[in-house]
């Protein structure tokens, strides 16, 4: 081959993958078509209850059981994750019955069970346990009404399994990270929020924004309280109008949207620890440079200015 001729570069051709686009676009148009231009889809209902007074309220008691759910599961759940990770057989069974059982028990059950708690225990008193002493006591129907039943439920049962993921996370991390962090003389709790739980969050976050958005829907369940959370508000309106079909997909187009919102608070914070991690990664690099590099005597100097 003489060395001046030129190479000519054919791009590769995949007519199958053109045939694919081709019928996925086909199908997507199809749809489209059929629920935009179907009148039983009835959008004028949608667009008239979407923006509704009492629509928005129900979504914003939405937004807030899984505000509290989410934050009370992370408090309660890394408590439990740290449990299980304990040396204590104690704490780590305890712990793993606690996860066992509200990984298998329904969230319909639990709250219903907790909605009924009165019937089971009158009053909640506090005190010294098996003696009769006792400095408050409250009556447990005035403790525990529709919100507080949801929210206690939703942290009981969402704990369970924000508690195994936080539990992946820390044992995603790799034991070297825990011998040097023991090997600066830090304590405990110093050693898992600098060292530990930055390295496990990598882990963490995918598996934890799931399971906020699945909290997010599961927020509907608390229809069975009878609490004007959004898909109850939804049930009353459509069981009274009887337009079942377009005041559901109100339903679907907020939870879509909330489930948006938090995709793209995961991808934000993902994209914030990547940019974090190659910053250290290129600090790190350049300090081993600084260090392997000799520095020079005065007489190399000296040397290399004459």
């Amino acid at each position: 081959m003489k060395s001046n001729e030129t190479i000519k570069v054919v791009p590769a051709r995949y007519p199958l993958r053109i045939v694919g686009a081709g019928v996925a676009l086909l199908v997507l148009a199809i749809v489209v078509q059929s629920v935009a231009f179907n009148p039983r889809w009835e959008w004028g209902v949608f667009a008239h209850w979407f923006f509704d007074p009492v629509i928005l309220e129900g979504l914003g008691q939405t937004l807030l059981l899984t505000l509290l759910g989410t934050v009370l599961s992370v408090i309660f759940g890394g408590l439990l994750a740290l449990c299980r990770l304990s040396s204590s057989w104690l704490l780590s069974s305890l712990a793993w019955a606690y996860i066992w059982l509200f990984r298998s028990l329904p969230l319909i059950v639990v709250l219903i069970v907790l909605y009924n708690f009165s019937y089971l225990y009158e009053t909640l008193s506090v005190g010294i346990p098996f003696t009769g002493m006792t400095w408050a006591s409250y009556q447990t129907i005035n403790v525990l009404g529709q919100f507080s039943t949801a929210v206690v439920g939703l942290t009981l049962v969402q704990s369970a399994y924000t508690a195994e993921i936080i539990r992946g996370g820390f044992l995603g991390v790799d034991h070297g990270q825990y011998e040097a962090a023991s090997a600066l003389g830090l304590p405990a709790w110093r050693r898992t929020l600098r060292i530990i739980l930055p390295q496990a969050l990598r882990t963490i976050l995918p598996s934890g924004f799931n399971e906020i958005i699945s909290l997010a829907k599961g927020t509907a369940m608390v229809y069975v309280l009878a609490m004007p959370e959004l898909f109850y508000t939804i049930q009353m309106i459509y069981n009274r109008t009887q337009e079942v079909i377009p005041l559901l997909m109100v339903g679907a187009v907020w939870y879509l949207a909330i489930t948006s919102f938090l995709s793209a608070i995961q991808y934000l914070v993902e994209r914030t620890l990547a940019k974090s991690e190659r910053r250290s990664a290129v600090n790190s690099h350049r300090r081993r440079a600084a260090v392997s590099t000799p520095t020079p005597t005065p007489e190399a100097v000296h040397a290399q200015l004459s």
